[in-house]
C-alpha cells in the first residue's frame, strides 16, 4: 500500500534522515567546520597581507639603498675628476718648471759658448798682434811701416772679434 510506493518510502526516509541530522546537530558541525575553514582562510589572508607589506618595505629599502649607492658613486666620480684635474694641473706646473730649468741651462751653455768664443777671438787677436809686432821688429821697418802693421793687426783683431 503506502509502503509499496517507492517515492513515499524515499520521502519518509529523507524526512527521517533530516530529523536525525537535526537531532545530532549536524548543521552545527557543518557551520563550525565552515567557520573554522573561514578562520583559517582569514589567517592565511592576513599572513599573505603581512608578507606583502614586508616585501614592499624590503623593496623600498633596497630602492633607498640603491639611490644612496648611486649618490655615493656620483660623489666618487666627482672626487676622482677633481683629483685628476689637480694631478693634471700639478703635472703642467712641474713641466713648466722643468722647461724653465732646461731653458736656463741652455742659456747658460750659450753664454758660456759666447764667452769661450770671445776669449778665443781675443787670444787670436793678441797672437796676430804679437806676430805682426815680431815681424815689424824683425824686418826693422820704419816708423810708418810699423804703424801700418799695428793698424792692420788692430783691424784684423777687430774683424775677428765681430
Amino acid at each position: 500500500m503506502i509502503l509499496e510506493n517507492s517515492n513515499f518510502v524515499v520521502g519518509i526516509a529523507f524526512v527521517a534522515f533530516l530529523a536525525l541530522l537535526w537531532r545530532f546537530d549536524v548543521q552545527g558541525l557543518v557551520i563550525r567546520a565552515l567557520d573554522a575553514r573561514a578562520d583559517k582562510i582569514r589567517l592565511e589572508l592576513e599572513e599573505a597581507k603581512r608578507l606583502r607589506e614586508e616585501a614592499q618595505n624590503l623593496y623600498a629599502s633596497y630602492e633607498r639603498k640603491q639611490q644612496e649607492v648611486e649618490g655615493e658613486v656620483q660623489d666618487i666620480i666627482a672626487h676622482a675628476r677633481r683629483e685628476a684635474e689637480e694631478a693634471g694641473e700639478q703635472a703642467r706646473r712641474d713641466l713648466e718648471v722643468t722647461v724653465a730649468r732646461r731653458i736656463r741651462a741652455a742659456e747658460e751653455q750659450i753664454s758660456q759658448a759666447e764667452a769661450d768664443a770671445v776669449r778665443e777671438v781675443r787670444n787670436e787677436a793678441i797672437r796676430v798682434a804679437v806676430d805682426a809686432a815680431a815681424d815689424a821688429i824683425a824686418q826693422g821697418l820704419s816708423k810708418a811701416g810699423k804703424d801700418r802693421l799695428i793698424d792692420e793687426g788692430i783691424k784684423t783683431a777687430a774683424d775677428r772679434l765681430h
